[in-house]
């Protein structure tokens, strides 16, 4: 199995040129059937029998596989997938009132980040995904859910670790002799690497940009989120300033609220001065318990007067509507298998 090909991660001219295919026409009928998430080779119908059996003998669709599925009843889904080296990730299904569909991908198994209030974050980075297994994870939930309106880099690890794996990926399911999703349903959150934000900005792919952000404290996010150390806050607002007009795309800055860590008075003048002169939307996530961690989930009355603070000030903010949490699949609990 070890020696034959993964399709998941190849474009139409990479399928021939690795499987000597001479005729294009044939990378691109696999490349389309893949992107239909079929089983097997026989599924590839328009396909001869003998082309159908050199592939079965010389490739292969998926290089991981689904290994649990997990369903909240609030309609979340959670699917843990193992990878072929034996390393495990997981990907959600969300939901939203209009019933639109969201595929969370993970973008590596852990994730080196060590944010303190993340179960991600506790595990380590094992390693990248690969185009080709990310790929994988949006079929693997369309198949389970049907097709999917959006793709949102937010679950495991740090995506901008992997930006070179996410532009492939992106490439592949945005292409228009395949999957053909539009780049404009396609967002990626970063817990702050103001390099990678400029590289983003600069070389795309062309993509929404959320951060992040928890509080802009910076002595408490430096103690919240360790990557905060060499990344400040003054360099993180002029990396987002930077995207927003080189892309002319508003940013979305996450704050997950953590009981009496964050969600004082102060916390939230210092959030809106961080916002001042920047077009963002400010997106609050009461945090989802994790068992393993010292902290608590704030009270109605603390987000209450929290989210008050920020619309008398004018803030486009939103409160996250808490999904997923029954089966460790909410924002934060990627890597809770119980």
């Amino acid at each position: 199995m070890n020696d034959k090909l993964y399709l998941t991660g190849l474009f139409p001219e990479e399928i021939c040129e690795k499987l000597n295919f001479s005729q294009k026409f044939r990378g691109k009928q696999i490349f389309q059937w893949i992107s239909k998430g079929i089983s097997s080779f026989e599924d590839m119908t328009n396909i001869d029998k003998n082309t159908r059996t050199y592939l079965s003998e010389h490739a292969v669709l998926y290089s991981s596989s689904v290994t649990k599925i997990l369903k909240d009843p609030d309609g979340t889904m959670k699917l843990q997938i193992t990878l072929n080296d034996g390393c495990a990730v997981e990907t959600v299904l969300l939901t939203d009132r209009e019933q639109r569909k969201t595929a969370c991908v993970s973008c590596q198994a852990g994730c080196a980040m060590g944010c303190k209030f993340c179960q991600t974050g506790q595990l380590g980075l094992k390693r990248n995904l690969t185009p080709g297994e990310i790929v994988e994870e949006f079929l693997f939930l369309e198949k389970e859910a049907g097709q999917l309106d959006n793709i949102v880099f937010m679950g495991m690890g740090e995506p901008l670790q992997n930006l070179d794996s996410i532009r492939k990926a992106v490439s592949i399911l945005t292409d228009k002799e395949g999957r053909n999703l539009s780049s404009r349903r396609i967002t990626l959150s970063t817990c702050g690497l103001i390099k990678g934000i400029y590289d983003l900005a600069d070389n795309g792919p062309q993509m929404r940009l959320a951060v992040s952000l928890t509080t802009a404290d910076e002595k408490l996010r430096e103690e919240l989120m360790p990557v905060a150390k060499g990344n400040s806050l003054k360099e993180l607002h002029d990396a987002i300033a930077y995207y927003i007009k080189k892309t002319g795309k508003r940013v979305t800055l996450e704050a997950a609220l953590l009981s009496e860590q964050n969600t004082s008075r102060e916390s939230a003048k210092e959030l809106i001065s961080f916002t001042k002169d920047l077009d963002v939307y400010i997106n609050l996530i009461p945090w989802n318990p994790v068992p393993t961690l010292p902290f608590k989930t704030p009270t109605n009355n603390e987000v209450t007067e929290f989210l008050q603070i920020l619309e008398k000030a004018r803030l486009n903010v939103n409160l996250r509507t808490r999904r997923g949490v029954k089966i460790g699949g909410a924002c934060g609990q990627l890597g809770k298998t119980d």
